[in-house]
């Protein structure tokens, strides 16, 4: 991995984790997000759960019980380590958690599948992994390929990255949304490990993320007008998800 990319990505994530906390509206997309994931943070206090990619991440803010990690060496995160080699991991005991979770880190790992297949290890007995990825409906995907920064390559043969240089800089975001919808014989490789929980896979918004203006951009909105955008966004995601959703969640459970 290149030493001046990782400097970069290090001053970008803490640049762009700056700008989230200055954002009350996208903080409350978030929010709403991991009140889904993981509801409420009472419920969650006495797990043990890791946070995989907790660079820009805000859950630890609302979650302070989770754990947090990262490959880039951020003095807020609790554990430094390549997910890749997560079960050499010896500050994390073997079937020790509860669950993992990853919010849009999926798709910037050069080997997906080798990274969940480690990851059972530090999972106890019907331990999960809770993962939010990009979703390519019908308006999402035309905002991936012409609007977003990030790589988009269906071409790809494996799932897996051609090219490493630095965590952030390094993705192709629609290899999570092809392991899981699109090819077989690669999601074939995943359930050999889990299985995956049905009743916990939903689609969530991507319109009320544009109108926060994300990290990149500044939308000034008053903040109860801003709820009531979300509150309509995530109902038309929830009735229209294969022509509006922007991201999906999947959970898998231990074997």
């Amino acid at each position: 991995m290149d030493e001046q990319t990782m400097r970069l990505d290090i001053e970008a994530t803490l640049r762009n984790r700056n700008a989230l906390f200055q954002k009350k509206n996208l903080l409350y997309w978030y929010k709403r997000l991991y009140e889904r994931l993981l509801g409420d943070a009472e419920n969650v206090s006495g797990l043990q759960i890791l946070e995989v990619g907790s660079g820009m991440s805000p859950l630890k803010h609302f979650y302070p019980s989770v754990l947090t990690s990262d490959i880039m060496p951020l003095d807020y995160v609790d554990y430094v380590f390549d997910a890749h080699d997560i079960d050499c991991v010896s500050m994390l005991e073997n079937e020790s958690l509860d669950a993992i979770a990853l919010t849009n880190v999926l798709h910037h790992m050069q080997d997906p599948i080798r990274f969940l297949s480690r990851a059972r290890n530090k999972l106890r007995a019907s331990g999960r992994i809770i993962m939010v990825e990009p979703y390519f409906s019908t308006l999402s995907k035309l905002i991936y390929l012409y609007l977003h920064h990030e790589p988009t390559d269906f071409d790809v043969d494996v799932p897996c990255l051609s090219e490493v240089t630095g965590p952030l800089s390094s993705a192709n975001i629609v290899i999570p949304h092809m392991i899981f919808w699109r090819k077989k014989c690669w999601i074939r490789k995943v359930l050999k490990y889990y299985v995956i929980d049905e009743s916990k896979t939903f689609y969530y918004t991507g319109i009320s993320y544009m109108a926060t203006g994300g990290i990149s951009h500044n939308i000034v909105m008053p903040h109860w007008l801003y709820k009531r955008i979300w509150k309509i966004d995530n109902w038309l995601v929830n009735s229209f998800y294969r022509k509006l959703a922007a991201f999906f969640s999947i959970t898998l459970i231990k074997k």
